[in-house]
């Protein structure tokens, strides 16, 4: 099993969550976020007279568990579903999972993520 994370700009959030349903991923847990990133490099903006920080920028943290068979798909559908080609599109980790264990009946190891991405289309 593994565990995907992304950090994807605000304004992508719809996008990407459209796209994870289309192949199946029907359940991941995500929140927001904030950091500081390669944008850091760009001057502030104004705008209307007003100075803009754009140091610290809004993102949605994504995190998903699934089976290994799924990982490639899904990593391919985020990162097309939040791609704009600017800096500051996020990033993609994967994390290997040693153990897994359903609370509400006690299901372990895949058997415990029946359910989110087993329907993800081919």
């Amino acid at each position: 099993m593994k565990k995907i994370e992304a950090i994807i700009r605000t304004s992508k959030f719809e996008e990407v969550k459209t796209e994870l349903k289309k192949i199946g991923i029907d359940f991941f847990s995500y929140w927001e976020a904030s950091g500081i990133g390669n944008e850091h490099l760009r001057e502030h903006h104004t705008y209307r007279g007003t100075i803009f920080d754009t140091q610290y920028i809004s993102r949605i943290f994504i995190s998903i568990v699934l089976k290994d068979v799924n990982v490639s798909k899904t990593i391919d559908c985020i990162e097309k579903a939040a791609f704009t080609g600017e800096i500051g599109d996020g990033m993609i980790f994967t994390y290997n999972i040693e153990e897994s264990i359903r609370i509400s009946n006690g299901a372990r190891g895949e058997a415990s993520t029946a359910g989110p991405g087993d329907n993800i289309k081919n």
